[in-house]
């Protein structure tokens, strides 16, 4: 059921024609209530799409009733004429719901630097909303989706209260406060501020470990509504648990989905003196092409990895590092330990510990392997 596993949500999701597959392209998500409050987080890219620039006008406030979403088109780098259009999807859906454009969030996908067509999609924000119903959650799933192989959605069940969420993405996965397009709802009864709060404090441990490709989108965006509707006002700790927790298995599920992947690789850093050490580290082997290659060919080529975290700034003796890969530590400091013959990188997930003794921190990196065929989808055709 996804966004509308939550009391107070209803949902649907239909095709109108942005899509030369013809497939469901249009999105709706509404908060019935009777709360209101929101959060959203947005990509640090600085080339934003109209979405974004109108979405984080909407969500200052804390107060948002609906998410429409189209796919088949971005929306961005289309100049005042793109923003024209996010702005008049956002009156579209208040005039359907009558509510207020202002409580509207937009949220675009596709391909960059193409108008959308308002002679369908205005008036298919009339029809999509005539579709909505709290069984609509999976074609709003769908409807989302561009590169993706199928739609990702998630619940997590509350002490009486209910998360559920969709996602969509399989490139441009690399991190910026979010990477894709994420809606969650609950019907938990939380304050925007504590959602905010929960929000950035879940993202940075899941969307923003997930590097599957190095390339941040302009368009992602992780927006979550709160209906109140069940009454329940959790432990603030117990819902940030239940939404880090949602986040984290939504990540996951892009990562598996990554564009033309064959491998999902976790990169785990400990002994690290700081968080961040930990994650620059982590993160500059989830980059490193050689080592993504490598890994496709189902190569241990820990050396890639070595040469990999010297390019960073983190404190550590690269002659006291220790590396393994899927349990079978391959560098023991600096050096060849066990032969790198034992390990076996012929299943689709493969473990990587960087063991750096310099502290007490680690982070996790989730990323994914250079393939075949991630090059012939980005260089075939448009997306």
């Amino acid at each position: 059921m996804s966004v509308t596993a939550a009391q107070g949500f209803e949902a649907a999701g239909i095709a109108i024609g942005l899509k030369a597959s013809g497939g469901k392209d249009l999105a709706l998500v509404v908060n019935r209530g009777p709360g209101a409050a929101s959060a959203a987080v947005f990509t640090s890219n600085r080339a934003l799409a109209n979405p974004i620039l109108w979405s984080k006008q909407v969500i200052a406030d804390g107060t948002v009733s609906a998410i429409v979403l189209n796919s088949g088109g971005a929306n961005c780098f289309t100049g005042t004429q793109g923003f024209q259009t996010t702005h008049a999807t956002a009156e579209a859906v208040a005039t359907a719901l009558d509510i207020s454009a202002g409580d509207v969030l937009v949220c675009s996908t596709g391909l960059i630097g193409e108008q959308l067509d308002r002679d369908k999609l205005l008036p298919g924000v009339a029809t999509v909303a005539a579709e909505l119903s709290a069984d609509g959650g999976a074609d709003a799933a769908d409807a989302i989706l561009t590169t993706d192989s199928h739609p990702k959605t998630a619940v997590f069940e509350g002490n009486g209260w209910v998360i559920g969420g969709m996602a969509k993405g399989a490139g441009m996965l690399a991190p910026g406060l979010a990477t894709m397009l994420v809606v969650l709802t609950t019907d938990a009864d939380v304050a925007s501020d504590q959602l905010d709060t929960a929000l950035r404090a879940a993202t940075r441990v899941s969307f923003d470990r997930l590097d599957s490709d190095g390339c941040m989108s302009t368009n992602d965006q992780v927006s979550i509504l709160a209906s109140g509707a069940s009454g329940v006002e959790p432990d603030a700790d117990e819902f940030a648990h239940g939404l880090r927790e949602i986040c984290l298995d939504l990540a996951r599920q892009l990562q598996a989905d990554a564009e033309g992947a064959a491998h999902d690789i976790t990169i785990e850093v400990v002994g690290a003196v700081t968080e961040d050490d930990a994650v620059e580290v982590g993160r500059s082997v989830a980059r490193n092409n050689l080592f993504k290659a490598a890994v496709f060919g189902n190569d241990p080529n820990w050396g890639r990895v070595l040469a990999a975290i010297g390019t960073t700034t983190a404190p550590f003796d690269p002659y006291a590092v220790d590396v393994s890969m899927n349990g079978v530590r391959v560098c023991h400091a600096g050096a060849p330990d066990q032969s790198r013959d034992l390990v076996d990188l012929t299943g689709r997930a493969v473990h990587v510990l960087i063991e750096l003794h310099e502290g007490t921190e680690s982070a996790t990196i989730m990323t994914n392997d250079l393939t075949h065929d991630y090059v012939h989808e980005n260089s075939a055709y448009s997306s």
